[in-house]
């Protein structure tokens, strides 16, 4: 997956996004088309939102099956407070991430990043594209750092983002709760964005990125 040589040129700008999306990676038999998220995306987020288990929305500070919580979603985007993508298969969502970042904040260099998947879709290398995807939206918004949450339970997309260069960062112990009262520890990763692009283009590693 290459961003277009940007990488290698140590920069990645939003100009580059609408030549970079649509794209369209993996077989045939299992093919993904990535786009940037549109304001016309709000019933089809819904029913995907809708059709997740509830546990793995836990580690999102909002519950975005609720039609207000989405549709304050697409006014940040508009805004620019949120950069998302959308995964399709078939001409449905499967997939999705975002990138918040607050710009009236003294955190105004960090993004929560936000990835999630439908389970039909996981164990093929989707969550790993969108993480990679979501990197290259941190450098064309200038971002220096990159957190992402997860409850402790979900080992599998700790190991992937881990994987990917995250570290853990905090436990927040029973710090959110499930439908049925059950509480979960929070688990916070962390990227040093400038950092792990050094170290990607010293391994020569920004000409997989296509």
């Amino acid at each position: 997956m290459a961003a277009h040589g940007a990488l290698a040129g140590g920069a990645f700008h939003l100009n580059d996004l609408q030549a970079r999306y649509p794209r369209t990676i993996g077989s045939d038999t299992s093919a993904f088309e990535l786009r940037l998220m549109r304001e016309d995306d709000e019933a089809a987020m819904l029913a995907f939102t809708r059709s997740l288990p509830a546990h793995d929305l836990l580690f999102l500070r909002r519950d975005i099956r609720e039609p207000k919580v989405l549709s304050a979603w697409l006014r940040e985007l508009e805004a620019g407070q949120i950069t998302s993508l959308v995964a399709l298969h078939d001409q449905e969502i499967v997939g999705c991430s975002a990138i918040a970042r607050d710009m009236h904040s003294f955190s105004r260099h960090v993004g929560d990043l936000r990835v999630i998947l439908a389970p039909a879709a996981r164990a093929r290398g989707l969550g790993r594209l969108l993480i990679q995807e979501s990197f290259l939206l941190a450098l064309a918004l200038q971002l220096e750092k990159l957190t992402a949450h997860m409850t402790g339970d979900q080992e599998a997309a700790i190991s992937v983002f881990e994987d990917m260069g995250f570290r853990p960062e905090a436990l927040l112990c029973d710090h959110v709760r499930d439908e049925d009262g059950k509480s979960y520890d929070l688990v916070i990763l962390s990227l040093d964005v400038l950092a792990h692009q050094s170290k990607m283009e010293l391994y020569g590693i920004p000409e997989a990125f296509d």
